[in-house]
């Protein structure tokens, strides 16, 4: 089994706004288009294959319907109140028939695969399948997982000549991590890597954050988890939104910073 990072869900209450402002700080980001059947749109920004999705609503009642699948991402939408912020990540699979079987045999309560699409402004229709899993006593919301209709290497090519992999203003960036706030790192460093069948890193300490860290390695972009030492960022994710992704972090960009954009911390390092 093998798992590649593929996106990480931003949800914001105006998507083509946030593609502008995410411009003017140096990103490259793109127009994507409409999920018809769940009422959400979306602008894209790439680094290779891993990429933000900047997601919003164009129809509520859609986005209100009951769900036929739990651990959806409408689902975690609906439950953090349309705030703006950091839902979810996807991870990306060439086979979800046999990775739906293993989650299974894990334990876990599992939906799909399930295909998809979504228009591109072009007219051209995307497809996938989505395999949503979970546990009613998982208070931090698992990955879904992807399935694309073409290979990585055809997606990137295609990709590439529609410009929407391109070199961003700030650098050559790419997606070298995620950062989620939790309770208790070990517990959840230790169920991710046996669900997702990962490697850990070493804890360490994060002293900007005041919180303790330990790091799944993922090809396109690892998983970093904090549980707070004290009073801090972590301390204050924990108490203001629970257990969540709350970072992205680039590397390779000309200027070192941390920035606040819609509920989310965009690190940029060198």
């Amino acid at each position: 089994m093998s798992f590649q990072f593929d996106h990480i869900v931003h949800f914001v209450h105006q998507p083509l706004e946030a593609m502008k402002l995410l411009q003017k700080k140096g990103l490259h980001v793109v127009e994507g288009g409409r999920h018809d059947n769940l009422g959400t749109y979306n602008a894209l920004s790439y680094f290779d294959l891993s990429y933000i999705e900047l997601i919003g609503v164009f129809d509520q009642q859609l986005i209100d319907l009951p769900d036929k699948e739990k651990y959806s991402l409408k689902e975690s939408i609906r439950r953090n109140h349309h705030t703006n912020g950091l839902r979810r990540i996807a991870l990306r699979s060439s086979n979800l028939e046999v990775e739906a079987e293993r989650f299974r045999q894990l334990g876990l309560e599992v939906y799909g695969p399930s295909p998809l699409s979504r228009r591109r402004p072009d007219g051209c229709l995307l497809t996938w399948k989505l395999l949503f899993v979970g546990k009613t006593d998982e208070t931090l919301d698992l990955p879904f997982f992807i399935e694309w209709q073409e290979c990585d290497k055809d997606r990137r090519q295609d990709l590439i000549h529609r410009s929407i992999i391109a070199t961003h203003p700030r650098g050559n960036l790419s997606l070298s991590a995620v950062g989620y706030a939790v309770q208790d790192v070990e517990k959840t460093v230790n169920t991710w890597a046996n669900y997702l069948d990962l490697k850990t890193d070493e804890p360490f300490y994060d002293k900007k954050l005041n919180a303790r860290g330990r790091k799944l390695k993922l090809e396109g972009g690892d998983l970093v988890f904090y549980s707070p030492i004290g009073k801090g960022i972590v301390s204050d994710i924990l108490d203001r939104r629970g257990e969540t992704p709350f970072s992205v972090t680039f590397s390779g960009s000309e200027q070192e910073e941390d920035l606040q954009i819609l509920g989310a911390t965009y690190r940029f390092t060198k």
